[in-house]
């Protein structure tokens, strides 16, 4: 452990603007839900009524989970914030402990570091602790936020709680991941796999009356048993800590039986045969893999909630369950498909970042030495980033569609083009994340998915002004089926997407390699 509080000042150091950054987002998010509230549902009976409609729909029931305590304004007001962001937290901590065990690891920092008077456990103690430390803060944060939103004291705090223990638990699930692949771009995957499936079962636990032990089996359930807002159950709270001490040891335990550098799972050869025509099959060779568990991935999720979606048409009919509706974001699959816009924007970002990361490593130099021209391994580049993108809103569309007419909902074929209505948006982000490859700034595309997510989010709850709510592609795309298909912010954004391409695209081929 030699170390550990060296390698903690440099972690801090590196990642003082992605805390922060991270930390102040999620309490904006709670702080506009809380403030809010009263305004949407100001009496005990509209609570009581909207709560009942909400907790009677699994498809509700599955996104958001329940609400215990129907008169309560803290849980209903925090009924998005308590499961669904509360997993969106999770990829910060997964993107810190990777970033400080697996990527250092990976291109090479960590042997040096270890070549130092550093121990060997040091890196990953250090990491885990800094993740640890976040969470707290995080959880501070959301609690203080809660409390400034006129939310009560002690279920602000409880509710910051299991921000707290959420963070913990990615932390070691993240811990583990990083051992089992000796590539960063695995143990990512590996990692996002396990919190979606820990999402699901605590999905299924709530929307499935016969199966709601299953909510106790995630630490996502444990979100909503303990009760933050009606009775808290503070031992709930010490089941977080109890599965990250285990996931932690565990994490080190695989630490202990592997080399530096190498993962739990040997990496296989090569062929020994045939070879890379080009950027084309170089692109596609890269990320294949990534995008058939992207595929499966995004497939599962909107599978299972296409399947709940029919029991909401029933809610529509309803007066106080379509004012439910309305507020909470339009018909299931409209309020499905952002969230699984937001997750697929991620994908093409990966694509540029391992761009970048080949840039600055000296294997594009590699690249471009053979037959190979700029343009062409740009295009290999664009391309994948852009199709996968369109493969994965696709793939999402007809899962959600299956799921749906499968359980016998009506009109299911509508989350097809509902889906890939959401490509424009994804491509802006994506074309940030271009620019940000061509200027070497490799947080604009992050960034840039950040600030449309919270506006798109937030922005009409904290009345900001809708020119500045406009800024996100998210937030003007139309919410088809529950409103009208309309072209004009498609266009316009895919407009925007070409523009920033375009301009990205001559600055790469005029300016040096590194």
């Amino acid at each position: 452990m030699a170390g550990t509080l060296l390698l903690l000042r440099l972690d801090l150091r590196r990642d003082r603007v992605l805390a922060v950054a991270g930390a102040s987002a999620f309490a904006l998010m709670t702080y506009v839900s809380a403030s809010a509230t009263g305004a949407l549902f100001d009496t005990p009976e509209e609570r009581l009524r909207v709560a009942s409609s909400l907790n009677g729909q699994p498809g509700l029931l599955a996104l958001y989970g329940p609400i215990l305590d129907p008169t309560s304004r803290g849980e209903l007001a925090m009924s998005k914030l308590t499961v669904l962001y509360a997993l969106l937290s999770t990829v910060l901590y997964v993107a810190v402990l990777r970033r400080h065990t697996r990527t250092e690891e990976e291109t090479g920092r960590a042997e040096l570091v270890a070549g130092t008077a550093v121990g060997r456990n040091a890196p990953l103690a250090a990491a885990g602790l800094e993740c640890c430390l976040l969470a707290a803060a995080v959880g501070a944060c959301v609690a203080a936020a809660a409390i400034a939103g006129g939310l009560p004291v002690a279920g602000s705090c409880w509710f910051g709680a299991s921000w707290t223990g959420t963070g913990l638990v990615a932390t070691g699930l993240a811990a583990v991941a990083c051992q089992v692949s000796p590539s960063a771009r695995t143990c990512g995957s590996v990692a996002a796999g396990l919190l979606a499936g820990v999402f699901v079962l605590r999905a299924v636990g709530d929307a499935v009356g016969v199966l709601h032990w299953w909510s106790w089996m995630s630490p996502l359930g444990w979100n909503t048993k303990l009760r933050a807002w009606s009775g808290p159950r503070p031992w709930v709270g010490g089941l977080y800590l109890v599965l990250t001490t285990g996931l932690l040891a565990l994490a080190q335990l695989m630490r202990s039986r592997r080399d530096l550098g190498s993962g739990l799972l040997a990496e296989r050869s090569g062929p020994t045969s045939g070879r890379l025509s080009g950027p084309w099959s170089l692109v596609l060779r890269l990320h294949r893999t990534s995008l058939v568990v992207w595929t499966v991935g995004v497939g599962g999720f909107a599978g299972s909630f296409g399947v709940m979606a029919p029991g909401f048409d029933d809610l529509l009919g309803e007066g106080a369950g379509a004012e439910l509706v309305d507020r909470l974001g339009g018909a299931f699959i409209a309020a499905v498909l952002p969230v699984l816009a937001m997750v697929i924007t991620a994908f093409p970002l990966v694509v540029m970042g391992s761009a970048q990361r080949d840039e600055e490593a000296g294997r594009l130099g590699w690249v471009l030495s053979a037959a190979t021209s700029r343009s062409r391994w740009l295009a290999a580049t664009t391309t994948m980033a852009a199709v996968g993108s369109a493969w994965l809103l696709l793939a999402a569309g007809l899962a959600l569609a299956g799921g749906y007419a499968a359980a016998g909902g009506d009109e299911a074929v509508q989350a097809v083009p509902a889906a890939i209505g959401w490509l424009p948006a994804v491509l802006v982000v994506a074309s940030a994340a271009f620019a940000g490859l061509t200027y070497g700034l490799g947080w604009l595309g992050w960034s840039t998915l950040a600030g449309a997510s919270v506006l798109a989010l937030v922005g009409e709850l904290a009345a900001l002004p809708q020119w500045c709510v406009r800024l996100s592609p998210f937030a003007t795309t139309s919410p088809f089926p529950a409103g009208d298909w309309r072209w004009s912010p498609l266009l316009a954004w895919a407009g925007v997407a070409a523009v920033i391409t375009t301009l990205a695209w001559r600055r790469f081929l005029r300016r040096d390699l590194p």
